[in-house]
């Protein structure tokens, strides 16, 4: 669905079940960026009223699964921990043109948004066909479905605001790009990582 170029291998979900603790505590950092990254986008697109409230509620859905990573952690005997740095968002980050139109802008944030929640799915059936834990298990199949319904709309979003067929286009250049920094992930107990 997603055509990301390079998939997970499948022995990345053995690093992460080596550290739940580890893997929950990013996690619930990442459901948080992305309520805060759909908070953002929110004031680049004001005027647009049917995005507004679609994005409204991606940034509750997502703090709503940060609630439930938290509560996960809380019933295992964890604790949260510190926000994390997520070096493969700072590297897509730096894909998001420059210097361009608003509208150029607007489509890159959307598609940089998309790129996040697409990998994120794809991470969530490698932990769903992977690991041992049963909670775990459904928990991330049952995440896997909201994270693609969320790529959906920002790359729908994305054609709402530009011309389709360029939307298209840079699509594919971002698939190319993830594909060359996806590379040097896949090997720390964290959901990009």
């Amino acid at each position: 669905m997603f055509r990301l170029k390079l998939p997970t291998d499948p022995r990345w979900a053995n690093i992460a079940e080596d550290n739940l603790e580890e893997i929950l505590t990013d996690h619930a950092w990442c459901e948080q960026k992305a309520a805060t990254n759909a908070i953002g986008l929110i004031t680049m697109v004001p005027e647009h009223t049917e995005m507004v409230t679609e994005l409204l509620a991606i940034a509750q859905e997502e703090m709503d699964h940060f609630n439930q990573v938290h509560e996960i952690i809380k019933k295992r005997g964890g604790v949260l921990g510190r926000t994390r740095k997520d070096d493969y968002v700072n590297d897509l980050i730096k894909f998001i043109v420059k210097g361009g139109n608003r509208t150029d802008l607007l489509v890159d944030k959307m598609l940089f948004a998309a790129m996040i929640e697409a990998r994120s799915c794809e991470r969530f059936k490698v932990l769903t066909e992977n690991i041992k834990d049963e909670e775990l298990k459904k928990f991330y199949n049952d995440l896997m479905i909201s994270e693609a319904n969320h790529y959906t709309t920002f790359i729908g979003f994305a054609r709402q605001i530009g011309d389709p067929d360029k939307v298209n286009k840079r699509w594919e250049e971002w698939l190319e790009y993830e594909a060359q920094i996806i590379q040097s992930y896949g090997n720390k107990e964290t959901i990009h990582g």
